[in-house]
């Protein structure tokens, strides 16, 4: 609970220092987006970067926070709540903080602009990665990690050799996930609107965004298309030759029959190019290394030095508490001023109804989509012909299926409170599916072929292989499915397609009309129910269902 107020207590210092920063703003720079389609390739090109420099950002904050997460156990207590915190804030929250901030650090230039939209897309990015680098860390067997010591590797060493291998085809594969979470949220973070004003990008996103607002199919299926090409470009380019590099990771002792094949890797590897990478990104592995031995993590403290530091943690711990508690007692006094701190009842009652949409969507998304990824995962063959078509559904925006949804709905009158439901698995329940198909990946084939000749098969295979297997992956997955479905709430709670806008009843379309309208208050107390929310189901469900995995289903 401290770790949960003092997260909300510096996202309310950042939105209050945000909201009263005078932005300064090049006037001749036009709020309008130009939605003509011979600037898509320009546009498409724009979004692609943005979102490689989030992802490198991502890779960069998972590798350092997980790490620390695992290896420290002082650290765990604060990262790891913080953590669920953290994926739990609604993107448009960090939206807010992103661009008054950016905008007020680089005032009249489109640089802010820039840099609220990669911070925008790394929030939507990092924390899936991260949540499966420490549960990779955490569930590796000691054994490894007692032979690399007794070898006398070093930190870094450790890391490169042995755990970040044997994270590499979840990390992989939730990297693929997180970037698609990034197109999700592409158009909010393309085209920002907080407080009244929008501030736009060039990008497919904030020409989707125009395209639906004004109504225009035509130029919707424009940026449907180029979203497609996009997609199915960095899969091929990108991330098939990075999923078939990562079956040389597999833990096991013969190789399978059939593996993944990639024809970029198979060029790449006929080239110079792989050796060269190496030696460019030697000094970098060394200097990491040394930083590594200087800032190592191991928590457990010589004899002599025990009771100091437990001292120095008491301390700490008073003083953190007591800035906790001022900050709280500035938020109370702020929310007093100016509604009263009767603002939290309706979002407290409004966070029901979203949270029986999650539990809905995590329940049916776990039944449909486990044995799906199972089946994927096992098949090399299967995995080449559905990944591009996972990677298209995975990245589409809910935003770009708003006029179909909205032609639905009227059309057979169901209410948006259900179809809400089904945009917001267009965000979330790819979490399970991406997760299950690294699980089922990661199964040696020596325990398949074991299987095989014991002649296991049917429901004894599923209870004593491929459950068991695939568990810490869909742990792993359930925890960052439900947090991004509370998170796609926001966009799919208020539908909108030209002049028809409809909307769900809920704690997203509540933090929604907040940030629209610019109301800090009830933005604060949105998102610190949701908060609220989130932490809540982890704690109760998820952290209980990672320690099991910990326990007994590591491999």
């Amino acid at each position: 609970m401290l770790v949960a107020a003092a997260v909300l207590v510096l996202l309310y210092v950042a939105l209050r220092v945000g909201h009263g920063a005078t932005v300064r703003f090049s006037p001749e720079r036009g709020t309008a987006v130009d939605t003509d389609p011979a600037r898509l390739p320009y546009d498409a090109v724009r979004s692609l970067l943005r979102m490689f420099a989030a992802l490198v950002l991502s890779v960069l904050f998972t590798f350092g926070y997980a790490y620390a997460a695992a290896k420290s156990r002082r650290l765990e207590r604060v990262l790891v709540p913080a953590l669920d915190i953290l994926q739990s804030v609604p993107v448009l929250a960090f939206l807010t903080v992103g661009v008054s901030g950016f905008l007020a650090l680089f005032p009249g230039s489109v640089l802010g602009l820039e840099c609220a939209a990669v911070f925008a897309v790394f929030t939507s990015q990092a924390w899936n990665m991260t949540f499966c680098f420490y549960a990779s860390l955490i569930s590796l067997p000691r054994e490894l990690d007692e032979l690399s010591r007794s070898f006398g590797f070093t930190r870094w060493m450790r890391f490169w050799r042995v755990e970040l291998p044997a994270a590499m085809i979840g990390l992989v594969w939730n990297g693929m996930m997180s970037f698609g979470g990034g197109w999700f949220f592409l158009v909010a973070s393309e085209a920002i609107a907080v407080g009244g004003r929008t501030y736009p990008l060039p990008g497919v996103g904030s020409y989707a965004g125009a395209a639906v607002a004004a109504g225009d199919l035509g130029k919707v299926g424009w940026a449907i298309v180029t979203m497609a090409v996009l997609v199915v470009g960095v899969n091929f380019l990108f991330w098939r030759p990075l999923t078939a590099w990562a079956e040389r990771f597999k833990n096991e002792q013969s190789e399978a029959a059939e593996v993944q094949r990639s024809v970029v890797l198979d060029v790449l590897r006929r080239t110079r190019w792989p050796a060269l990478l190496g030696r460019l990104l030697r000094p970098v592995g060394h200097a990491l290394g040394r930083a590594g031995r200087l800032l190592g993590t191991d928590d457990r403290p010589p004899a002599g030095r025990a009771g100091r530091r437990r001292a120095g943690d008491a301390a700490f711990a008073l003083v953190a508490g007591a800035l906790v508690l001022w900050g709280l007692f500035d938020l109370g006094r702020y929310l007093e001023r100016r509604t009263g701190l009767g603002v939290f009842g309706e979002p407290l009652l409004l966070g029901l109804a979203t949270l029986a949409r999650v539990v809905v969507l995590v329940a049916v998304a776990t039944a449909v989509w486990v044995p799906v990824g199972v089946r994927i995962g096992l098949s090399p063959r299967l995995t080449r012909i559905a990944q591009p078509a996972v990677q298209v559904l995975a990245s589409f925006p809910a935003n770009f299926l708003f006029p179909l949804v909205v032609w639905l709905l009227l059309r057979t009158g169901l209410s948006i409170d259900v179809g809400g439901i089904l945009l917001m698995a267009l965000g979330a329940q790819w979490y399970i599916l991406f997760n299950t198909i690294a699980g089922a990946m990661a199964i040696p084939a020596d325990l398949r072929e074991a299987m095989d000749d014991l002649g296991v098969r049917g429901r004894q295979r599923w209870r004593r292989l491929i459950l068991p297997a695939v568990f810490p992956a869909y742990v792993t997955g359930g925890i960052t499915a439900s947090g991004g479905a509370w998170n796609a709430s926001i966009v799919s709670e208020v539908v909108t397609f030209g002049a028809t806008t409809l909307t769900a009843t809920g704690l997203g379309a509540y933090i929604a009309g907040a940030t629209a309208r610019g109301d800090l208050p009830r933005l604060l107390a949105g998102v610190a129910v949701m908060s609220l929310y989130v932490v809540a189901l982890n704690r109760l469900v998820w952290r209980r269902l990672y320690r099991l995995a910990e326990r007994r289903y590591s491999l």
